[in-house]
């Protein structure tokens, strides 16, 4: 689809190209080697791609969304981040790009931010969710997990077999120390067996019970069976220092700071160990890390959430 949205758009372009001067660069070939570039995954080359084709056509606001997811996969969030922005003020009521532009804030570890993006998401689509889901995160990042559970209430009970909605609600309830909510959660994921996600819950459990030994073995399969579930390394890093296994510790928080660079627990932890080692520049990074994230202010909810009519709001999902 977003192939074919760049080659329309650089059909109606290619005259004005023609009008503007002397052999122009074809613009729809520029867009084909972007979108060529982007798709084999090769996004310095989209990225210069895209940059070639708005330096004519500034006002191309999906390509400059395009361009902005380019630099996000290739690490330059800040800059994707900006062309967001930019592709917003043209397109102010896209809620693809909004959503992006929500998720690379969260991946900078600015829940605040991000939350401010996804606000007008939740009021328009109010049972959709993923932008539900990624506010529910962005709670509890901040330090708001009693916010986070009773903002997904209404989701797990309008979809009470949607198991990344069950998975979110039983963890903003462990953050919130109500492990009793927490265990009916887990009992609705393990319907279908166990998962990464119910053994990460269960380590929790266990975890906040003192039973290391067996928040570890949790924790364990969690890591195997999915190494990129959010925390899991984080957690299960905290469980190896308290076994008193340091090293593998920090190769743990290391791992979930491969995934999330800016999870607060892991960089904490991190720069405690590096602190004790004397690498005290690497300390201070992730402490500066960490930081970022918790001193980002409290997160605002939607007004109007939760809706009134769970039910009847299902006309706004798409």
């Amino acid at each position: 689809m977003m192939r074919a949205a760049i080659l329309a758009l650089a059909a109606l372009a290619a005259p004005f190209c023609l009008l503007a001067g002397q052999n122009p660069p074809d613009p729809v070939e520029t867009l084909r080697a972007a979108a060529s570039a982007f798709e084999a995954g090769d996004m310095p080359a989209a990225i210069q791609h895209y940059r070639a084709f708005l330096k004519e056509f500034t006002e191309a606001a999906e390509i400059r969304s395009n361009l902005g997811a380019a630099l996000v996969a290739n690490g330059q969030i800040e800059e994707g981040i900006q062309e967001y922005r930019l592709a917003l003020r043209h397109m102010p009521n896209n809620s693809r790009v909004r959503m992006n532009l929500a998720l690379a804030y969260y991946k900078t570890g600015r829940p605040a931010e991000a939350a401010r993006e996804l606000a007008p998401l939740i009021e328009q689509q109010p049972l959709d969710p993923k932008p539900a889901l990624l506010m529910a995160d962005c709670l509890i990042l901040a330090g708001q997990p009693e916010a986070a559970a009773k903002f997904l209430e209404p989701l797990a009970e309008e979809y009470p077999d949607d198991r990344a909605i069950s998975y979110g609600v039983g963890i903003a309830y462990l953050r919130a120390n109500d492990a009793d909510r927490a265990q009916l959660m887990l009992d609705r994921i393990l319907r279908d067996g166990a998962s990464a996600e119910s053994e990460f819950l269960f380590g929790q459990l266990e975890y906040r019970r003192q039973n290391l030994l067996k928040a570890a073995e949790h924790l364990a399969r969690a890591v195997e069976l999915d190494p990129k579930l959010a925390g899991v390394h984080s957690l299960y890093g905290q469980v190896l220092r308290s076994n008193g296994r340091l090293d593998e510790a920090a190769e743990q928080f290391r791992l979930e700071l491969e995934n999330n660079p800016f999870e607060p627990v892991a960089n904490i932890e991190l720069a405690m160990l590096r602190k004790q080692e004397g690498q005290l520049e690497e300390a201070l990074r992730h402490l500066a890390r960490a930081l970022q994230v918790r001193h980002c202010g409290a997160v605002p909810r939607p007004t109007g959430w939760p809706p009134a009519e769970p039910a009847a709001a299902r006309r706004f999902v798409s």
